[in-house]
């Protein structure tokens, strides 16, 4: 017996809302839960530097094309390095996050803070070192 419309119908129709999105940007964007980035910041120039270069990294987004998540990527480990902090940056573009590892040790992921504030008015950031070789 063959099936009927129907069935096929309402087959396809709960597949394709069972796929799930692939925005990924908005999950690791998201800060509800976490400590407001402006608290974290003040506790120590590390922590203020982290939330800096998130705020950079969420100021700097363009689309989700590869090239510009790429360029994104770049902008934000270029403004990562000015900081006397900071002494290496690990980028992973397409999964909108970078890793730093900064001159005390410590080694901390980074994903975007869109909070509208600008990552040079961050409380507690060091002064901004001139952009490295490569960097504008």
């Amino acid at each position: 017996m063959p099936p009927s419309w129907s069935r096929i119908t309402l087959a396809a129709a709960v597949t394709a809302l069972a796929c799930r999105p692939y925005d990924s940007y908005a999950p690791l964007a998201d800060q509800a839960g976490l400590v407001p980035a402006a608290q974290f910041a003040r506790y120590g120039r590390d922590q203020a530097a982290l939330v800096a270069i998130g705020r950079s990294l969420a100021a700097w987004r363009m689309t989700a094309d590869t090239t510009d998540l790429i360029q994104q990527a770049a902008q934000a480990t270029c403004f990562a390095l000015r900081l006397p902090e900071v002494q290496s940056v690990d980028a992973d573009p397409l999964g909108h996050r970078l890793t730093i590892t900064f001159r005390s040790g410590w080694r901390a992921g980074v994903v975007p803070i869109p909070d509208g504030v600008e990552p040079s008015e961050t409380p507690g950031l060091s002064m901004l070192l001139p952009p490295p070789p490569g960097c504008r």
